[in-house]
């Protein structure tokens, strides 16, 4: 810690509290980070909010390269003299929401084609913009094979829940990916000391996903309106996101073998498939007789 103060002092750099601002600083929880990533010599790493650069230094060390990008303009000269003599790393400055992972990883890589790329997300998130960040990275074309993210304790609880206490953030991760919450870091860990806990989650993604890139969007439509009115019963909730006819919505799920009265939260990622083709498939109409 002392060597981070002396750092921010020297460089006269105060912690944003707008932009959430802890420094992790202790070793072995730095070091628990890059053993869970489990880097290999050819891997690129993608680092959101490299701070001072710390984690970078050793994420360096493992990995081919590091692609680190920071928001904050004032830490990039910090960044710059701290990181000067690692080869493999590139610094951008910028908000990790305006660019497109595929564009940042397969430059640095030195690939001439984003599909040839493949890459692995290491991220102390600032917990205000979490959930925006980790479904930039999971939604982009060219997805990550592996996330490895310091957030929130609730938040990571949240990602990992099971049917029963599922929540849309925790759809949206699991739709793309199995996430396990590996360890949690007490306040103290970080400088200045957050608020509350932290936690550390590994996100590792399917070779496949559940849907075809098609069929995505409509699940997504489906999730989101089931969660739309938690308390409601599914088919009621389902009805009103979606402007469909209750009774109508009741009789597709119970073909889709999942009961109406049921709630969003109780739900797997299985039966949310199985209700996004069932809702999506259009009803058996009686035909027509002549004119």
């Amino acid at each position: 810690m002392k060597n981070v103060r002396r750092l921010l002092d020297k460089w006269d750099i105060r912690p944003s509290k707008g932009l959430g601002q802890n420094f992790l600083v202790n070793q072995t929880t730095l070091e628990k980070i890059v053993a869970a990533a489990e880097l290999a010599p050819h891997d690129v790493v993608l680092e959101v909010g490299p701070g001072l650069g710390t984690l970078t230094r050793r994420l360096a060390r493992e990995a081919k390269h590091v692609v680190a990008v920071e928001l904050d303009q004032r830490l990039i000269p910090v960044l710059q003299s701290e990181l000067s003599n690692l080869s493999n790393v590139t610094l951008i400055q910028g908000d990790i929401l305006a660019f497109d992972p595929a564009i940042l990883v397969s430059t640095a890589s030195g690939q001439r084609t984003a599909s040839n790329t493949h890459y692995k997300v290491v991220a102390n998130l600032p917990y205000y913009i979490t959930s925006a960040i980790v479904r930039h990275l999971l939604e982009a074309s060219l997805k990550p094979q592996r996330m490895v993210i310091t957030v929130q304790r609730e938040v990571a609880e949240r990602i990992v829940a099971e049917p029963g206490r599922m929540s849309l953030l925790a759809v949206s991760v699991q739709f793309y990916g199995q996430p396990r919450l590996l360890f949690r870091i007490k306040p103290g860990n970080f400088y200045p000391s957050p608020d509350v806990e932290s936690a550390i989650v590994r996100i590792d993604l399917h070779p496949t996903l559940p849907l075809s890139s098609q069929e995505t969007p409509a699940f997504f439509r489906v999730v989101r309106s089931g969660f739309s009115q938690r308390r409601k019963q599914l088919h009621n909730a389902l009805a009103a996101g979606l402007g469909k006819p209750s009774d109508a919505v009741a009789a597709q799920l119970s073909e889709a073998g999942v009961d109406p009265h049921r709630r969003a939260q109780s739900l797997s990622i299985e039966e949310w498939v199985r209700i996004t083709r069932a809702l999506s498939e259009p009803r058996n109409r009686v035909p027509r007789g002549p004119a």
